[in-house]
């Protein structure tokens, strides 16, 4: 798939008030500072589309990009970062929890996970909550360049070895690097496999 044109619409604090034309959405979460403004930028070939920041838990409102003028991608806020004040951990929960269990045109949820480190609770919580609430997610491991080639794919297979132990079907998975573009063609293939089903 190529990615011809990928244009922001806009930043909502209530799944309720994002667009409503029915297109489908493909949103991107996982742990502050995992490399999900990177990824989404390198996806669609824009440097400066998702704001990328060194300061975790800058995404705050649920950002929506219209690609090829056929489908969206969504930048969810991050979860799990501690250094937010109780009521606004809360918000940001329920933000998050909305948007997934209520959003109808939710197409699938890319969770993503740094692949140099192992299984973390509040990963494997998340994952959980989303098999047991039927929501229809693939793992994205990103920073794949920041480990040797050798040790890419062990560290895949030790995380899906986790999972394994609760689960009986592994969700799809991928592995990328926002600055090799490493996984790039694979997920942009998936997501165009799932739009001709629908």
């Amino acid at each position: 798939m190529n990615i011809t044109s990928a244009t922001y619409i806009g930043s909502k604090s209530n799944h309720t008030q994002c667009p409503n034309d029915g297109r489908p959405e493909y949103a991107f979460i996982g742990r502050s500072n995992v490399g999900k403004s990177s990824l989404i930028n390198a996806l669609t070939g824009r440097k400066n589309l998702a704001l990328t920041s060194s300061t975790p838990g800058k995404t705050m409102c649920i950002n929506h990009f219209l690609i090829n003028e056929q489908w969206y991608i969504v930048d969810l806020p991050g979860y799990g970062y501690a250094q937010r004040g109780k009521k606004e951990v809360e918000k940001l929960k329920t933000m998050i929890s909305s948007y997934v269990l209520e959003r109808e045109q939710l197409t699938c949820l890319f969770v993503l996970i740094d692949i140099r480190h192992d299984p973390q609770k509040v990963d494997l919580a998340f994952l959980h909550f989303l098999g047991s609430n039927g929501v229809p997610f693939a793992i994205v491991f990103t920073k794949a360049d920041k480990l040797t080639l050798s040790k890419v794919k062990p560290a895949a297979e030790k995380y899906l070895q986790v999972l394994k132990e609760e689960w009986e079907e592994l969700p799809p998975y991928f592995i990328t690097s926002a600055s090799s573009k490493l996984g790039k063609e694979e997920l942009l293939k998936y997501i165009e496999e799932v739009n001709k089903g629908l």
